[in-house]
């Protein structure tokens, strides 16, 4: 007798999440790990440890040709020879990174090579991070690349060696969290401006153990690089990562890329990207939404990104916060930050401005910095780092780079530069610095320097003012 045909459940309505996680899977343990096929691993110059490891094992490379790698951590931001970088242990791992990709056989954009800038920026433009792809980096802000419709995040130095020995990794899957962000943006109001706001509203920890999907009319009005800004500071919310249905403007970004699928197999890859969004029924773990059509130019005045203001409000007072945690946290950030409740934000004076990082140096970031500076001088030093050799190109084409240096502004080198503070580009103890990049902990970019978070044009508006401004008011729109 045979037995009766199984009952065919009906198949429950995916997150865009569950479709990339669920097509990776290669194994699973009753743990609750799942093993997760890797499709690119972005490598830089602080991968050093990861080969090392390999080496000591004995174990090959399963996969160069799904490694991408570029020196940024350690690459001196005023030139770009090797000569330059003073520390020679980092000078070696900038070497050692070149050695490796040259033996093994990976693509490496050296110092040398006209592609080469930070890994965040890097993918992205290459075509390397696409959608529906698996992306890894050892570097927290890999979340970048889900703008593009990738799973992408941070990983470790023995997770990195494991990617590169199997091209899997083994991780626990992580909640579904969608942001809605409905509205349209205001006038001066930027793609940092709006994931700062989210920041304040829900906390460093707010989406701890969850990967986000931004969703929403203003998320979908964005340009790709509002996206990368946006999914680049997801892990500043707590985030496993952050994501970005896929849609037209993703597909043009990345046409014509490098690295994209090209000829018929773009209009593959295309049918299938298409296929990846949220199905209509999906279930979240938890949802978030908000309108955005209130929203102002926005600015940190503690030392945690939650930390956060509109440009138009006031250095907030410890005392009115009932949480004495919360309280303990702001007293010990208005101390760092050398700063009094009640004062205006407008009426705090920064010392120096960088303009760069993973989080805001590409083209679009460049532009808005120019349009503020443009007939003005920088009352401050300032630097700008564009974000790669292509966008420092592009800028140069455009005519951004004689804006800026008209200005008094300092034109520097692709690089990671004063965000991680590692190559010797650092402020000075008691310095305020009005900065693009991510994070504005105790120390991040040099001892003692004290780091306000903001975008591009805010940051520029600090540089010709001297101080907290609202960018609104230099670009003929104020409050």
């Amino acid at each position: 007798m045979s037995a009766e045909p199984d009952i065919a459940r009906p198949l429950m309505p995916k997150t865009l999440f569950d479709k990339v996680w669920d097509r990776h899977v290669v194994a699973a343990n009753q743990d609750g790990y799942q093993l997760l096929y890797i499709d690119r691993h972005l490598l830089h110059d602080g991968s050093f440890e990861a080969f090392n490891e390999l080496r000591r094992r004995n174990l090959p490379v399963r996969r160069p040709d799904r490694c991408f790698g570029t020196p940024d951590h350690f690459t001196p931001s005023s030139n770009v020879r090797l000569e330059d970088i003073q520390n020679s242990h980092q000078r070696d791992h900038v070497i050692q990174l070149h050695r490796n990709a040259k033996d093994i056989g990976f693509a490496c954009f050296d110092l040398s090579d006209p592609r080469q800038g930070i890994a965040h920026v890097v993918g992205p433009e290459q075509g390397i991070s696409l959608p529906g792809a698996t992306v890894v980096c050892g570097d927290s802000h890999t979340s970048t690349h889900g703008a593009l419709g990738a799973l992408a995040f941070g990983i470790g130095t023995s997770e990195v060696t494991q990617v590169l020995a199997t091209q899997c990794l083994w991780q626990k899957k992580p909640k579904a969290m969608r942001i809605s962000m409905e509205g349209r943006l205001p006038y001066g109001v930027t793609a940092k401006d709006l994931v700062l706001a989210l920041i304040g509203r829900i906390g460093t920890a707010g989406a701890v153990g969850h990967v986000i999907e931004f969703a929403g009319s203003a998320v979908r009005a964005l340009s790709i690089e509002g996206r990368l800004t946006m999914c680049n500071m997801s892990i500043e919310a707590g985030a496993r990562a952050g994501m970005v249905a896929p849609d037209v403007r993703t597909f043009e970004y990345l046409r014509g890329r490098s690295y994209a699928p090209a000829a018929a197999e773009w209009d593959r890859s295309v049918a299938a990207w298409n296929l990846l969004a949220t199905e209509p029924e999906a279930a979240f773990d938890r949802e978030v939404s908000f309108d955005v059509e209130g929203l102002l130019p926005m600015v940190t005045w503690g030392t945690s990104p939650e930390q956060v203001q509109a440009i138009d409000g006031c250095v907030p007072d410890p005392a009115d916060t009932r949480d004495p945690l919360r309280r303990r946290s702001m007293e010990q950030a208005l101390d760092y930050m050398a700063l009094t409740p009640g004062i205006p934000l407008e009426q705090i004076p920064v010392d120096r401005v960088f303009i760069g990082s993973c989080t805001n140096s590409r083209i679009e970031d460049l532009r808005a910095a120019a349009a503020v500076v443009r007939g003005r001088m920088a009352k401050v030093p300032t630097w700008v780092v564009p974000g790669s050799r292509p966008v420092q190109a592009q800028a140069e084409a455009e005519g951004l780079d004689r804006v800026f240096t008209d200005a008094g502004i300092e034109w520097r080198r692709p690089g990671c530069s004063m965000c991680v503070g590692i190559n010797g580009d650092t402020g000075r103890p008691g310095e305020r610095i009005a900065s693009t990049s991510n994070r504005n902990f105790v120390g991040r970019q040099g001892p003692g320097v004290r780091t306000h978070l903001m975008s591009p044009s805010m940051a520029a508006a600090a540089s010709v003012a001297g101080r907290l401004t609202d960018v609104r008011r230099l670009l003929g729109a104020g409050r």
